[in-house]
């Protein structure tokens, strides 16, 4: 699966961007999630989506961040609001197959800039 990962910029802070993510090819029983990796830091967690649905959320997104996904698009989403500066990074979009347990396909990661 390749996955592309889109809608990241140079935003204010409390302004909102929603970040994209297209598969290549249909994912709808995978888990897709959304990662960040800030300067000088380790890449993150920061939401999931299973194929039934169900979310969960690093306790930096909760609140703020919303994933979701059209299977029909074969897209992932991350709507985020009320951005902070904290949250600059390059966000990288995963997805893990059924049955596994680690993300082994990931996108190419969309830089996020949120100024003071």
């Amino acid at each position: 699966v390749q996955l592309q990962a889109s809608g990241g910029g140079f935003v204010q802070a409390g302004d909102f961007l929603r970040l994209s993510c297209v598969a290549s090819r249909r994912t709808s029983g995978y888990t897709m999630a959304w990662f960040r990796q800030a300067p000088g830091k380790e890449r993150e967690f920061i939401a999931s989506i299973s194929g039934w649905l169900s979310t969960s959320y690093a306790d930096s997104a909760k609140g703020r961040f919303t994933i979701s996904r059209d299977n029909t698009k074969n897209t992932v989403y991350l709507q985020m609001n009320s951005l902070k500066p904290e949250d600059t990074a390059v966000y990288y979009c995963a997805s893990r197959a059924p049955g596994t347990v680690q993300f082994d396909y990931w996108g190419q990661g969309t830089l996020v800039t949120v100024s003071s």
